[in-house]
């Protein structure tokens, strides 16, 4: 079981937690709890443990600050930062220590549990290939592949090594290193995909693409370096054994693969290469998984120029935070989507990284969250962690505009039922009044309803889809008819003063004609 210690300095998140998870489900066991940075640091010293689960806004000592300590001290001991949106960029320099693992509050204890089996995994991972580290060297020849993938994902991301170093590596493994020109590769498969995929991957790489040395897998994604003639661009033909490569594992596993090519440079830079690519792969989130994105200048102009739409164009700002709730508490769904689009035109033009754009969209979910009754709130407030999910720009307005558009029509069918009550109680005045030649829409808004006369004639056609008048008109025909029908007598005048027209009887019979085709006594004569 591995041990594992909670920080934050809130007492009753630090007791929620502590109930809610199923600390063994996880495979770990809880050890202790700290209230601050300095607290949980003295704790580790006395009995280091596996993980560490902690907020980042703290007093005393930060979250950031006690991962920099932990990792200087006790590099084994692995982190779960918990946090606000707001945090992102602040939690990513937490990276570099090797924090992987970040959850949005408020985070369930089904995300708290799986974020737990994820380090514990890596824990198991860390110590197993530590142990193969340790093997003797008669075993060496049977674990050469692996200790080459070792090699390879320490030359790239944490372990510097010398020269003499390189050289020891050079004849270990019988490939050119030292004074190399070399370049990355960087597949990344999409959608759900199992370590045998990239295995395959790497195996159909190996057969297709020229003067390969290395390859290993960091972080889910394969990673190739190439040995490279000079420092120019990559050739046409290095693209096309690219794209068949690429081509060949999606027929095979009906999976897109993300790719990212780097620039050449000496094998002394391949930190620097290393950082290329997964900047560069971020302009997936603009592209689209499946891509080819080429790292470097050249690479990231082209990228750019296939983002979207027209980057010239003059910028039109979206409207703010709470202008975007009011809008959506209207219940007018085209004016929401006319303003989602232009969210993601704003973040296109802009070219806002992804933490930005999960910031910009995340504002205005919260803004309209607070529209939400506080007993139904906590539902659409526990949908701000898929907000840490999306790495495209397409899933990311799928995920913001899925629920908006629900509540904006939620708050339509509010709007239409504080409209049909005014509207039905205008339809009981017609009624109640029909007779009376006064009777109209201003007279029935101001001395009876009390309400505005232009709101209510707006509110009357959205319910009923006519016009107040025309309303009153053919309720008054059709009183006229009914009478007809009942009596049989067509007196014009009678018929005028007794259904609302006043001393008009010839404007009742242009009305009666225009409602329903006929004259009053061509009406009588039709039903005998």
């Amino acid at each position: 079981m591995r041990k594992v210690l909670l920080v934050d300095d809130e007492r009753m998140i630090v007791e929620g937690i502590s109930k809610i998870v199923d600390w063994q489900k996880a495979g770990t066991t809880l050890i202790g709890t700290a209230r601050s940075g300095l607290e949980a640091f003295e704790r580790i010293v006395l009995d280091p443990p596996d993980i560490v689960i902690s907020d980042i806004a703290m007093p005393v000592m930060d979250g950031l600050k006690l991962v920099e300590k932990t990792h200087e001290a006790y590099p084994s001991v692995r982190f779960i930062l918990l946090s606000g949106y707001k945090d992102f960029d602040y939690a990513r320099r937490a990276m570099q220590y090797g924090v992987r693992h970040y959850l949005v509050k408020p985070c369930s204890e089904q995300q708290i549990e799986a974020a737990l089996g994820e380090v514990a995994q890596e824990c198991d991972e860390e110590e197993a290939r530590i142990r193969s580290a340790e093997e003797t060297e008669s075993e060496l020849i049977k674990v050469l592949p692996q200790v080459k993938e070792q090699f390879f994902k320490e030359l790239v991301t944490n372990r510097t090594y010398g020269g003499s170093e390189l050289a020891y590596y050079e004849r270990l493994f019988a490939i050119p290193l030292l004074g190399r020109t070399v370049r990355l590769i960087c597949f990344k498969a999409e959608g759900e995909h199992r370590h045998e995929h990239l295995f395959a991957l790497q195996n159909i790489a190996r057969d297709l693409l020229k003067r390969l040395l290395l390859g290993t897998v960091i972080d889910g994604r394969l990673l190739l370096l190439t040995d490279e003639d000079d420092t120019q661009p990559a050739s046409d033909a290095d693209l096309e054994l690219i794209r068949q490569v690429r081509e060949t594992f999606a027929r095979f596993y009906k999976l897109p693969v993300t790719t990212v090519l780097s620039d050449a440079a000496p094998i002394l830079e391949i930190r620097r290469l290393y950082e290329q690519t997964r900047e560069a792969l971020e302009h997936r989130f603009y592209l689209g998984e499946g891509s080819l994105i080429v790292a470097g200048a050249a690479g990231e102009s082209r990228a750019a120029a296939d983002a979207g739409p027209d980057l010239h164009a003059p910028p039109c700002p979206p409207e703010g935070s709470e202008a975007f709730a009011a809008r959506v508490e209207s219940g007018e769904r085209q004016r929401v989507e006319e303003e989602i689009a232009a969210l993601l035109d704003h973040i296109l033009r802009e070219r806002l990284s992804v933490s930005e754009a999960r910031t910009l969209l995340v504002l205005r979910y919260e803004a309209v969250c607070r529209l939400i009754p506080s007993e139904e709130r906590a539902h659409y407030l526990d949908l701000l962690g898929r907000f840490a999910e999306p790495h495209t720009l397409p899933e990311l307005r799928r995920v913001f505009e899925e629920p908006v558009l629900e509540l904006t029509e939620r708050f339509a069918r509010l709007q239409l039922e504080r409209h049909s009550s005014a509207v039905n109680r205008l339809l009981e005045i017609v009624a109640e009044r029909y007779r009376d030649p006064g009777l109209s829409l201003s007279t029935a808004a101001r001395d009876l309803l009390y309400m505005n006369p232009d709101y209510l004639g707006k509110t009357f056609k959205k319910v009923t889809g006519e016009k107040f008048s025309a309303y009153l008109n053919r309720y008054r025909i059709e009183r006229a008819a009914e009478h007809i029908r009942l009596t049989g007598s067509v007196r014009i005048f009678e018929l005028a003063a007794e259904n609302g027209f006043g001393d008009n009887p010839q404007y009742f019979s242009q009305v009666f004609k225009k409602t329903l085709g006929v004259t009053p006594t061509e009406y009588r004569k039709n039903l005998g």
